[in-house]
């Protein structure tokens, strides 16, 4: 029999240590955003299903909780990705013209883990901008994105651009079955050589070149010239190539200490994203720390299609990689009823100070808090004093 407090698979309790370091990056990552200007909003964690999936896909739909509403008798889903709420925010209850920023930071839900070690509950933050169709905004976001991970002291990061137009423009002109588009993808996706050369028997020489070339167009700048070289001069690859390039000049200019590279066989999210996207990486990290890059089609089905761009992470995940702070400091006080004693607390914990009263018969938790002075009674007076720290040995 299966204990009454065991815990879904994939789903874990947050415990004090991590849960601190998680607040930090969520309280820094939030005041970052807000010196780009992105202004905080927060979508319900349940809505209307229809509402929910607009526009987002089978993958999306596969990864979303579903229940039955019992006062309207409606589906309901458990949001899996906030950008949606995001756009439908933007184009239903903001409606400005111009430009808007938005950020978040709540929990998501997934009905099965992205990977063998992650959650089924990200906390997940993000950013987008609405209203913008120049590149001007996807460098925003990635910079946004970058300055995120810098800021969690993520260790050495690589960013790694592409662009969904790129397939998109060696298949101009050729009609694909969407089973077939799936399989192609994913062989692209996985690097798969022999299934995509099964897969492309009967397409065109010219695309099915293209098509085998993209499997090896990863690595640095040298990407960009093969593409010129192997991939058909279409408008659609040719465009997404110079944005590209553009893009990456100005990330190396802001950014000299990032690796930046080019994965033009990445297609995660291909049918999502509707131009240049990104996926930036810790060293040693498999996973990406974060993603983002461009989909206008998001607000779409809100009646209102707007450029949008943006990205998102999990905090949770963030906060297995990123530099750990130090233990917060913080006063020890015994517990009494004297006035002066309890006057004395109370005016440290209004001063921003972390004051532990040590309880009758307790010792004062040593693994959390980095005490460093006490308050002791000295003539008539409660006063702070320091803690001797221990010596280190010679």
């Amino acid at each position: 029999m299966l204990s009454a407090w065991l815990l879904p698979e994939h789903v874990a309790d947050v415990l004090p240590r991590q849960a601190r370091r998680i607040e930090e990056l969520r309280r820094a990552l939030l005041d970052r955003a807000r010196g780009y200007g992105f202004e905080l909003v927060m979508p319900p964690l349940m809505e209307y299903l229809e509402s929910l999936l607009s526009g987002s896909g089978r993958e999306l739909d596969l990864k979303t909780f579903k229940l039955v509403d019992q006062l309207s008798g409606r589906m309901l889903g458990l949001r899996a990705d906030t950008t949606v709420q995001a756009a439908r925010i933007d184009a239903h209850l903001l409606n400005r013209e111009g430009v808007t920023r938005l950020c978040y930071c709540g929990p998501v839900l997934h009905t099965r883990p992205g990977g063998p070690s992650a959650s089924r509950e990200p906390l997940q933050f993000g950013a987008e901008i609405f209203g913008h169709a120049g590149l001007e905004a996807d460098l925003e976001a990635a910079e946004l994105a970058l300055d995120s991970l810098l800021e969690a002291r993520a260790g050495s990061l690589v960013i790694d651009l592409a662009d969904a137009r790129v397939l998109r423009g060696v298949l101009a002109g050729v009609t694909l079955a969407p089973a077939q588009l799936n399989e192609l993808v994913q062989a692209l996706s996985e690097k798969d050589a022999s299934a995509l050369v099964a897969l492309t028997a009967g397409l065109p020489d010219v695309v099915r070149a293209g098509l085998l070339a993209l499997l090896r167009m990863y690595g640095g700048d040298e990407v960009l010239a093969a593409a010129r070289r192997e991939l058909p001069a279409r408008p659609l690859v040719l465009a997404a190539l110079e944005q590209l390039q553009w893009l990456a000049t100005h990330l190396r200019a802001a950014f000299p200490q990032v690796r930046i590279g080019f994965d033009l066989s990445d297609m995660s999210g291909y049918a999502y994203y509707s131009g240049p996207r990104f996926a930036i990486y810790g060293a040693g990290c498999s996973d990406a720390l974060a993603r983002g890059g461009r989909y206008d089609e998001v607000g779409a089905v809100f009646g209102r299609n707007r450029p949008a761009v943006g990205f998102n992470l999990d905090l949770k995940a963030l906060s297995e990689v990123a530099g750990r702070s130090s233990a917060p400091p913080a006063v020890r006080a015994p517990w009494g009823e004297d006035a002066g004693l309890r006057t004395a607390v109370r005016r440290l914990r209004e001063a921003g100070e972390t004051v532990l009263a040590v309880l009758p018969g307790h010792e004062p938790e040593t693994q959390a808090f980095d005490i460093d002075r006490e308050l002791v009674l000295e003539g008539g007076q409660w006063v702070l004093r320091s803690l001797a720290r221990p010596q280190a040995a010679d």
